[in-house]
């Protein structure tokens, strides 16, 4: 006859039918792999807990408990005599209430670090009791959790394990009292009617008394708030409390709080997986559970009973029920079962709210974007900031919103649809109305911040807001435009789609200056053709020409500068149809940039020459300062270095007298650029140093990035070979992720400029290359003469004569038309060439 199977054996063979390895046991059971290797080999007993933990990870039915039970019946010991309390003994607590935990759920899944923080604290010897608070959002499984914990950790708690429900959200019965549920406690555990005192506070003081010295675990599940746990609670060490509740229950005095977040996607498809028993899901089919759980936004209630309607309709298959699922307009009518449903659970919170935050919470979901501060949600509800302030904070406590960043908020994707269920249509325009029109002057004003004179003057046709965040400077309002973008597109994508041109119009004029300074320029290139198309529809000209305008600009920083000039020649012209002359400036300085990359340096002079006096005669400083500057850069790349530092610290004056620190740090990197022409290498550091420092305190990457290129052309003038590599790679790298084609290929060549001096022409070579095909593709003829001179550079030092010779005549063809100071440096190298092997004149 075969021996019979050790219970570490029987464990093995059970673990291998189910194929679950030792490592899934080990953090499905919370026991080390180590030590339940030891259990399957016989080198430690297998106890009763971990035969019950090991029985509900691999759903056995108990058979593992029943085998070490068993067993220990087997073992006969003499019974011990009986005998008599002693007087002062504690009495017997009743056989009934010794285990009132629900059932543990056999298909609990995941949340693998919060059992993990339950059994530590549990397991701990704390000088007092353990109070633990699980809290989270309605169907988030906080129920499910701390009954399965209970479970795990119930051996440790042999005086009795304790389920109360209090019935905060139950749908049909009030909250339980405090003093209703001590009487319950104490009449289930032996103390006759007669005993039980009169009040709250007499209660709980024999309910404590009766606890010391026993080790009992309590779980009040569903508490309303504080006050309706507190005298439940026990006084001394020994005893362990999971109390779970949908609000924060912050005043709590000495309880460590959980907050029970959605499942993550993989244990949210695990979970689903499991409750539809249909076996492993592979395939199309894994793939299908992610997009329901995902749309279920990883809640377990709403992916339990979603699974549950699968589970019972075996010939239904996964894909067509998900099909059906994402095409339902009523997902949350579809999220029910019985007297389970997600709406129901999300009603028993909204009904507790007084009427002014439910009118603020139905509000919330109106909102287009993903989050919200409290000055988008004053504008929303037509409140003030404080008061959207103290509302969304009692909204978080409640779990009715989340807060993903400080001072940010959002609804779960279910919760979101709930509250739109509930809104008041004739209420909700006014309120999207006003939030428009508070995104469109936020922005106005942070833009103006970010980059002055960076259009026109102009206003948002909308009411301005009671308030709109403080932005004391550009990197304030940089930092706002960043947290704020995918909102502000959120409301433009709303506005197109519900036909409300006036908003439209402002709302893509608003993010024209983040667009320009981060993109992605290809979208932002979209959003203003279709203003242009709409202002061109409504015959606004104005609107038409402002359009044009910031799309000319996108154009110009996508390097197409034949359509950004296009662009701004029809803009030049409705403004002087229009008679809006500081709109017409600001076009003829885009257009004259245009001009200057394409190296046509005598007409774009030409162009700032005419916008200075426009915006001199408006008395206009921005304008002014920023005229300048453009003029400088003219005078500086045909070698007039003299009045290009004149026109430079005339910025500089007008920039310090207003103020602003973007506008100054551009005057002075500017300047840098000068000095370092001439030859002061020590001034162009620190003034590009004072630049950097100026652009990264408020934000502004783009100038940032300019600055490293040129103070890596400056530690490359100094011989630092390893702190230009360095410096040049860095800047490169941003101009690559925002796609600037004038960054990249200025930077590129700068690049093989070092590389040729550091490593040899054979280094450099392949990088000259490709700032030649990129300065090609986008029309930058100023560096494509500096490639084009690289090459025959690196040419003439490995012998090869012909191509050098090439290369310098096509340079000296740009740069002559150009009439840049290196024509002259060109001619000079061809001549020198030339005498050495005269046959190739």
């Amino acid at each position: 006859m075969a021996p019979r199977a050790s219970p570490g054996e029987h464990l093995r063979r059970l673990r291998q039918q189910r194929s679950v390895s030792l490592g899934e046991l080990s953090r499905l059971t919370h026991y080390s792999k180590g030590y339940l290797s030891k259990v399957e080999t016989g080198r430690k007993p297998l106890t009763h807990d971990v035969a019950r933990r090991c029985d509900m990870a691999l759903a056995t039915g108990g058979e593992l408990a029943t085998l070490v039970y068993g067993r220990a019946a087997s073992c006969h010991r003499p019974a011990a005599k009986q005998e008599r309390p002693l007087p002062g003994d504690r009495p017997p607590m009743s056989a009934a209430v010794l285990h009132t935990l629900p059932r543990d759920i056999a298909a609990f899944t995941g949340r693998d670090s919060e059992l993990g923080r339950l059994i530590a604290a549990a397991t701990a010897a704390p000088r007092t009791a353990t109070v633990l608070t699980i809290d989270g959002m309605p169907g988030v499984g906080k129920t499910a959790l701390a009954v399965h914990a209970a479970h795990l950790v119930s051996d440790a708690f042999p005086d009795g394990q304790l389920f109360v429900n209090l019935h905060a959200h139950t749908q049909g019965m009030s909250r339980a009292d405090p003093a209703s549920v001590l009487a319950d406690l104490l009449s289930g555990t032996g103390t006759p009617p007669a005993e039980i005192p009169h009040g709250l506070h007499a209660r709980a003081a024999r309910w404590r008394a009766f606890l010391a010295d026993r080790r009992v675990l309590l779980v009040l599940d569903d508490a309303a708030d504080h006050d309706q746990v507190e005298p439940l609670l026990p006084g001394a060490a020994g005893c362990l409390v999971l109390i779970t509740s949908r609000r924060r229950l912050v005043a709590l005095d000495g309880a460590a709080p959980l907050t029970l977040d959605t499942m993550p996607p993989d244990q949210a498809a695990k979970l689903f997986a499991r409750l539809v028993h249909r076996g492993p899901l592979t395939g199309a089919e894994a793939d299908t559970a992610a997009e329901l759980v995902r749309l279920c936004g990883y809640l377990p209630l709403a992916i339990a009973l979603l699974a549950g309607r699968l589970a019972h309709h075996p010939a239904w298959r996964v894909i067509d029920f998900a099909v059906d699922f994402a095409g339902t307009r009523d997902r949350l009518g579809e999220l029910s079962g019985g007297n389970r449903a997600v709406a129901a659970a999300f009603q028993m919170s909204y009904r507790d709210l007084p009427d002014a935050r439910q009118r603020l919470f139905r509000h919330l979901s109106l909102h287009p974007g993903t989050d919200v501060d409290a000055y988008a949600t004053a504008a929303l509800a037509g409140i003030s900031v404080g008061q959207a302030r103290a509302e969304l904070e009692a909204l978080y406590t409640d779990h009715l919103v989340d807060e993903p960043a400080a001072g940010r908020y959002r609804m779960h994707d279910l919760l979101r649809a709930y509250a739109q269920a509930l809104v008041d249509h004739d209420d909700s325009g006014q309120a999207i109305e006003r939030l428009l029109g508070y995104y469109e002057h936020a922005a106005a004003a942070a833009g103006a911040q970010v980059i002055p004179y960076a259009r026109a003057e102009w206003t948002p046709a909308a009411p301005a807001p009671r308030q709109i965040p403080p932005f004391p400077g550009p990197g304030a309002a940089m930092a706002w435009m960043r947290s704020d973008n995918a909102n502000l597109l959120a409301c433009l994508a709303y506005a197109t789609t519900h036909d409300l041109a006036p908003h439209v119009l402002d709302l893509t004029a608003a993010v024209t200056c983040f667009h320009l300074l981060e993109g992605p320029w290809q979208h932002a290139a979209a959003l203003h053709s279709a203003a242009v198309a709409l202002a061109r529809r409504l015959e606004e000209s104005a609107a038409e020409a402002a359009a044009l305008q910031d799309l000319g600009r996108i154009r110009y920083m996508m390097g197409e500068y034949a359509e950004a000039a296009a662009l701004q020649e029809r803009a030049v012209h409705l403004c002087r149809e229009t008679g809006d002359r500081l709109a017409e400036a600001k076009s003829l300085q885009i257009l004259a940039r245009v001009h200057t990359m394409t190296g046509d340096y005598a007409h774009a002079a030409d162009l700032l020459e005419r916008e200075l006096r426009i915006v001199c005669e408006a008395g206009h400083r921005h304008g002014e300062a920023i005229t300048c500057i453009d003029l400088a850069r003219i005078r500086y790349v045909t070698g007039d270095f003299g009045s290009a530092a004149i026109l430079l610290d005339r910025a500089l004056v007008l920039n310090r007298q207003e103020g602003h620190p973007i506008a100054i740090a551009t005057t002075l990197y500017e300047l840098g650029h000068v000095r370092h022409a001439t030859g002061d290498l020590a001034q162009a550091a620190d003034l590009l140093n004072q630049a950097g420092d100026l652009y990264r305190h408020n934000g502004n990457r783009n100038g940032e990035a300019n600055v490293l290129h040129e103070l890596g052309r400056l530690r490359h003038a100094h011989g630092d070979h390893s702190g230009a590599a360095m410096l040049l790679e860095e800047a490169l790298l941003f101009f690559q992720e925002a796609r600037d084609p004038h960054g990249q290929a200025e930077t590129i060549n700068s690049k093989a400029d070092l590389l040729a001096d550091a490593e040899g022409p054979q280094a450099a070579l392949p990088v000259y290359r490709e700032a030649l095909r990129l300065s090609r593709d986008v029309g930058i003829a100023l560096e494509e003469g500096r490639a084009l001179e690289g090459i025959a550079r690196c040419a003439d030092r490995i012998g090869d004569r012909d191509t050098a010779l090439a290369r310098l005549r096509a340079a000296l063809v740009i740069y002559r038309r150009l009439r840049v100071p290196g024509q002259a440096r060109v001619a000079t190298r061809l001549r020198e060439i030339q005498a050495v092997k005269p046959h190739l004149s």
